[in-house]
């Protein structure tokens, strides 16, 4: 009896890894991360390691991710289920706060910036390091994560069809 309760214990612990929508949210974050990391090098003619985890730039990865959990969820449990409605109301939240609050907290920073650059020397705040700036996204990156989200969830989901058949 304890054996067996050993081993759906240890089947537990080891069914993360086949959570199709959890593995298609990380891949869709870790994918979107690496474009940002080769769309910074076209923008600006170098590499930017920070890319990789800052937030910001095209695509969205946040909206990737929340894309991608929903789209999966919902190709996995149906879309008229309760899961697929959190999930997708998850999504709109981190969607329109990306091109909302963050977007315009990131404008700001810009201005604060610039006015602290512009202070005099002997000024207490002249010292001060500069406020991060790309904290959210335009419109276009936005759909561009959702867009990339979606794609990688149908492809999840059809590999692991082809797989299983």
């Amino acid at each position: 009896m304890e054996d067996t309760t050993a081993t759906a214990t240890t089947y537990h612990y080891f069914s993360i890894f086949t959570n199709y929508p959890l593995i298609s949210a990380f891949t869709a974050f870790t994918i979107a991360q690496f474009i940002k990391l080769f769309t910074s090098w076209y923008r600006e003619r170098r590499w930017d390691l920070k890319q990789l985890l800052g937030s910001g730039g095209m695509p969205s990865s946040h909206s990737s991710t929340v894309t991608a959990l929903a789209v999966a969820i919902g190709l996995q449990e149906g879309f008229g289920g309760s899961h697929f409605a959190i999930a997708l109301i998850l999504a709109s939240v981190v969607m329109y706060d990306a091109t909302g609050v963050r977007l315009h907290a990131g404008r700001q920073a810009e201005v604060l910036n610039q006015i602290v650059f512009e202070l005099p020397a002997e000024h207490p705040l002249a010292e001060s390091r500069p406020l991060r700036e790309l904290l959210g996204h335009t419109p276009p990156q936005v759909v561009a994560g959702g867009l990339l989200g979606s794609v990688t969830a149908v492809t999840g989901y059809l590999f692991t069809r082809i797989a299983t058949s």
